[in-house]
């Protein structure tokens, strides 16, 4: 991007918004999905292919919300950017992968989801879990194809004593950058709105199954996927489509530009949210957060030697990591 070719706003409208919410993903984000990743790494025993979809989602999400503390600072400094030209170019290549990631995976949940509910006896319920990592890093190879272009090209732009680092520019259309943008909500939107009414439809017709307390969780899991995504993406995708439809005279407009970062700052919450598929995958997830609960809320007792059933808060996060690989790992079977 050439220098003095970027829009500057003015006003810090940005600056004040933009922060708290993405530090409040990041620390949600990386609580969850870090409990997910300790569960899924040291006590998975053996993978099943919903498992090592389940997997891939919370490693998105994980990188996606170590990107997010490089955003928050520049952020902060006004959207003034600290660093080189190579990582600005990293930091936007590593948000939008992960992000594409977290997307295409969520995506895969839900179709294996719909595979197990509507069609139980399928081909693709039967794959094997070396299949399974084939077609993740399949989809990886798409997901870092669809935005290497992030890296080949500069991303600053120079006005006066102001450096930024946008991959969405406000002047006119970003070519690739809105095709992608565009594309990886649509796309997805389609096949998880397909599957969420083909499994209610398919439940509903089976009354006897609809009844069936695992029949009921996988209704409720599809349409916290479909929630979930609808309300993180939907906001910036309708930003960015009301400017590409009204440019040029939304160029550089402050109520548009604003708009669009505070909306692009809920894409990074649906990582946030994403353990919310966890939540209503596994019944350890509830138990484990009501245990942590009650422990942080119990008063401590000077002088009071622990009983048993006191046990660390590091010692409640290995044992929940346990029940949820063990829960995880008996739903595989189930299924």
């Amino acid at each position: 991007m050439e220098n003095g070719s970027c829009c500057l706003i003015q006003g810090d409208t940005i600056s004040q918004v933009m922060p708290p919410l993405l530090i409040l993903a990041f620390v949600l984000g990386a609580l969850g999905n870090g409990i997910a990743l300790c569960g899924f790494c040291f006590h998975m025993k053996t993978w099943k292919p919903s498992t090592i979809y389940l997997f891939n989602l919370a490693v998105a999400d994980f990188l996606l919300m170590i990107c997010l503390p490089f955003r928050t600072d520049y952020y902060r400094r006004h959207r003034q950017w600290a660093f080189e030209d190579i990582p600005c170019r990293v930091a936007l290549f590593m948000l939008a992968t992960n992000r594409a990631g977290s997307v295409v995976f969520l995506t895969v949940v839900a179709v294996d989801r719909y595979f197990k509910v509507v069609h139980p006896h399928h081909v693709v319920n039967a794959v094997s879990s070396r299949t399974a990592v084939g077609i993740v890093c399949a989809l990886w190879a798409v997901v870092i194809l669809g935005t290497l272009y992030l890296l080949m090209e500069s991303h600053l732009c120079v006005q006066e004593k102001t450096i930024t680092c946008e991959s969405f520019i406000m002047e006119s259309a970003n070519g690739w950058h809105d095709v992608m943008f565009q594309l990886e909500f649509f796309l997805p939107l389609s096949i998880i709105l397909f599957c969420s009414f083909k499994i209610i439809w398919s439940l509903k017709r089976r009354q006897h199954l609809a009844r069936q307390t695992r029949m009921k969780k996988a209704t409720r899991f599809i349409m916290v996927v479909a929630a979930v995504f609808i309300t993180c993406y939907l906001p910036s995708v309708s930003a960015r489509l009301y400017f590409l439809w009204t440019v040029p005279t939304s160029a550089c407009n402050p109520f548009v530009h604003v708009a669009l970062h505070v909306t692009l700052s809920f894409t990074y919450v649906n990582s946030m949210l994403d353990p919310l598929v966890y939540y209503f995958s596994s019944p350890s997830f509830p138990k484990f957060y009501s245990k942590l609960k009650i422990h942080s809320l119990r008063p401590k007792r000077p002088g009071h030697s622990k009983r048993p059933e006191e046990m660390s808060i590091s010692n409640l996060c290995h044992k929940s990591c346990i029940s949820v690989a063990n829960s995880f790992q008996s739903q595989s079977d189930v299924q």
